[in-house]
């Protein structure tokens, strides 16, 4: 029998899966790690505690599995986006890694469409200059620490600097390498005129493969360290999105899928090169060979549900904890219990701004109708259907640019609640599933190294053998047009505050 690894490198811990051929999990294991702030908005980490947690991660898988160090024929990486690890000529770390949700670098993204112009920007990278993307990051290095910058041979995305620290091998892949902010996403490769415009030498860029290709194998003395053998192959991998995409099959024309974490993201795969000129969602090459992704996101999607349960349902926590139970089942329980439309209530989701299709930081979440008429499951109704509104605002620009998926896969905590499922499919008007396996990046992954490792001859057939999907739940008929009203007030609320938000900012 032969296996595969998947490594799922996240912003709060890292989590090695095993996987036979069949796709069924055979042991895992999660380290977890620290982030730094070392100043308001800044988000760092050290790239070592990656690599250990790797290590340390796939020794434990090995051990419960009991399986052969020569079975296991390749392993993946999912690595968090956009995080920016530097390495001296030595390939030692040289400073802590700036990450994805490090806010510092908004001088950089004007000075980026300064010197570029924003429209040219889109059309080369698919995606405006923004603060989460590396390319802005190395720009402020560069502005702030020069010294440390002239001393800079290598930048690495997180998951490639495990892949580094695994096999020896600068690389990266094209899914990754799009948030990175230096790749002709239509071409597939590094731009020469971005990376000449803005003065940066193309050397310290790794060589970019296809997500499925081999970059390189276990070096001995990683496999001395993790248990695997020398033989063991390392593919491309994915970025955390593009990898969660082929572990749910989004991987056709058709199909895409919503997650519902922290925040919350519309993803749909496109055969055809689709680019928003207005930048409200993005695009990146997916980890299938010669597509791409289209991606919309909502910045408080579960976040919105954790926050109104944190400060809001202290009776239902209690209850649920002297019960077994997740405090979320009881509080689907009560969201059952008020009609759609949550008796005329409007939750705007904005508590972090909002990135699709606004584009905007200073907007603000609120309820808007509130009553005294109102209970708290009115208002626990009204924040999953604000959600739900704000991720069909994502899918909208994906219809506007041509990408109209079919079906639809549900993930992340929200995913599993079956009443939210139900709003998805009668808001987005298309039936919503789940899959058996919920291990999500790392079975993506994985799936990419069975690929490599010529276990199966395409993604496509490998997600065909490896996953496994539950039925979907139809739109409801007579649900359809009540949501339909509700959705059309919710589309005003933003354009009619919006002055207000920036009035707001200012106080």
């Amino acid at each position: 029998m032969k296996y595969v690894l998947g490594i799922d490198l996240g912003t709060s811990g890292t989590k090695t899966v095993l996987f036979d051929r069949e796709g069924h999990a055979c042991a895992s294991a999660t380290v977890e790690y620290p982030m730094y702030q070392p100043h308001n908005g800044w988000a760092e980490q050290d790239p070592l505690d990656w690599y250990n947690a790797a290590v340390s991660t796939i020794r434990t898988v090995l051990e419960k599995s009991g399986v052969a160090r020569e079975d296991v024929v390749s392993l993946g990486i999912s690595g968090q986006m956009h995080g920016l690890v530097m390495l001296d000529e030595k390939g030692q770390v040289l400073r802590r890694a700036i990450i994805w949700c490090d806010q510092r670098t908004a001088q950089e993204c004007d000075e980026i469409h300064a010197t570029v112009g924003k429209a040219r920007l889109i059309e080369i990278t698919a995606n405006p200059a923004l603060t989460g993307f590396t390319l802005s990051k190395l720009l402020w290095v560069r502005n702030h620490e020069p010294e440390l910058y002239a001393r800079c041979a290598h930048i690495l995305l997180p998951k490639d600097y495990v892949r580094y620290m695994l096999t020896g091998d600068f690389a990266t892949e094209v899914s990754d390498a799009s948030g990175m902010q230096m790749l002709d996403v239509p071409k597939r490769r590094w731009s020469d005129e971005l990376l000449d415009t803005l003065h940066i030498d193309k050397s310290i860029l790794a060589k970019v493969y296809e997500s499925p290709e081999v970059t390189g194998h276990i070096s001995d003395s990683a496999a001395k360290l993790t248990g695997l053998s020398p033989a063991t192959l390392v593919v491309g991998g994915a970025g955390d999105n593009a990898a969660a995409a082929v572990g749910t099959g989004v991987v056709t024309d058709g199909k895409a899928f919503t997650t519902i974490g922290t925040s919350g993201v519309v993803f749909a795969h496109t055969d055809k090169l689709a680019i928003d000129p207005k930048g409200r969602v993005h695009t990146f090459c997916c980890a299938v060979p010669g597509a791409w992704h289209v991606m919309g996101v909502t910045q408080a999607a579960g976040l919105s549900l954790k926050w109104f349960r944190d400060n809001f349902c202290a009776a239902e926590r209690e209850s649920a904890s002297a019960m077994g139970l997740d405090a979320y089942e009881l509080l689907n329980q009560e969201v059952a219990q008020s009609p759609i439309g949550a008796n005329k209530l409007i939750y705007a989701p904005y508590l972090m701004g909002e990135r699709t299709p606004h584009l905007d930081a200073d907007c603000r979440g609120m309820f808007f109708g509130l009553s005294a008429m109102h209970t708290r499951r009115d208002l626990l109704r009204a924040v999953m259907e604000g959600v739900t509104y704000s991720l069909a605002d994502c899918l909208g620009v994906l219809n506007e640019m041509g990408v109209q998926p079919a079906e639809m896969l549900a993930c992340g905590g929200g995913g599993r609640s079956p009443i939210w499922r139900q709003m998805l499919a009668d808001v987005f008007g298309c039936p919503v599933a789940t899959t058996v396996n919920t291990e999500g990046p790392a079975l993506g992954v994985a799936i990419l190294a069975g690929v490599g490792a010529g276990l199966y001859p395409s993604v496509q057939e490998a997600c065909a053998a490896m996953i496994h999907q539950n039925a979907a739940q139809a739109p409801i008929p007579e649900n359809q047009p009540k949501y339909a009203k509700v959705y059309s007030l919710y589309k005003k609320l933003y354009p009619a505050n919006q002055a207000l938000y920036k009035e707001l900012a200012e106080i």
